[in-house]
């Protein structure tokens, strides 16, 4: 019975260190991956509100960031990005998301955002090979496969300047993007960064996220493009998003 139980016991230690030896193997997770929730438009459709929350790397701390953008200038409102960050792990995301809202919520019924929106069209985050540098989409009508107008976003990243010291932080050069329309055999150009803003950190890559439209739109007039944007984080660049005003 004895080298049955030494043979047992040698098993159970190979299978061990296989175990640990495959961890090793496994990539690290890094950076953190933000996850949106479009909060709505104003009637009129000028303001937009979106909110981005998440677990921050390296801290492991929840937060939650909710931005309202006025669409007719491109710009966030006075006041805003609201942000809330726990201090503790113990602080749960659910909680913090909560605690932004609650000081959010009178920016949003001050803008009147109380108009739901929809995804016109989404590159989701398990979509295999998608490359996030093009996207599709139109007006959805109301029966199934009933699509209004044909566009197509593109977009291009390309190295330019930033205020935030990437190359002391990060020893890499940032990017910023620029976005194209385009539809019936012609693009426009919908924004071209310059120098980059702080609150944008030191972006390595851009992505489409999707395409919201206020609920029955029936056009596009008022679409917002969410970008994704990947700046460097504590454990490796880290998801946040852009709300891009079409202007159509």
């Amino acid at each position: 019975m004895q080298p049955n139980a030494a043979r047992v016991g040698m098993a159970r230690r190979g299978a061990s260190v296989f175990a640990m030896l495959a961890l090793l193997a496994t990539p690290a997770l890094a950076g953190d991956r933000a996850l949106v929730d479009i909060i709505g438009y104003s009637e009129s459709g000028q303001y937009f509100a979106f909110e981005e929350f998440g677990i921050q790397d390296g801290s492991g701390f929840a937060y939650s960031s909710i931005y309202v953008v006025d669409l007719s200038t491109d710009s966030w409102v006075v006041g805003t990005p609201i942000r809330e960050q726990a201090d503790d792990e113990g602080v749960t995301l659910a909680q913090i998301r909560a605690e932004a809202q609650v000081q959010a919520a009178a920016d949003i019924a001050g803008f009147g955002i109380d108009v739901p929106a929809e995804f016109a069209a989404l590159i989701g985050d398990g979509a295999p090979g998608a490359d996030g540098q093009s996207l599709r989409f139109g007006a959805p009508g109301y029966n199934p496969g009933d699509v209004t107008g044909d566009y197509e976003l593109r977009l291009r990243s390309f190295p330019t300047t930033a205020a935030a010291p990437c190359a002391d932080w990060f020893s890499v050069e940032p990017l910023g993007y620029e976005l194209m329309i385009a539809n019936m055999g012609s693009a426009r150009l919908i924004h071209r960064d310059g120098a980059l803003p702080r609150s944008r950190g030191c972006p390595v890559t851009y992505r489409l996220y999707g395409v919201v439209l206020p609920f029955s739109a029936g056009s596009i007039s008022d679409a917002v493009a969410l970008v994704s944007v990947y700046p460097g984080g504590f454990e490796g660049p880290d998801r946040r998003f852009i709300a891009v005003p079409l202007g159509l």
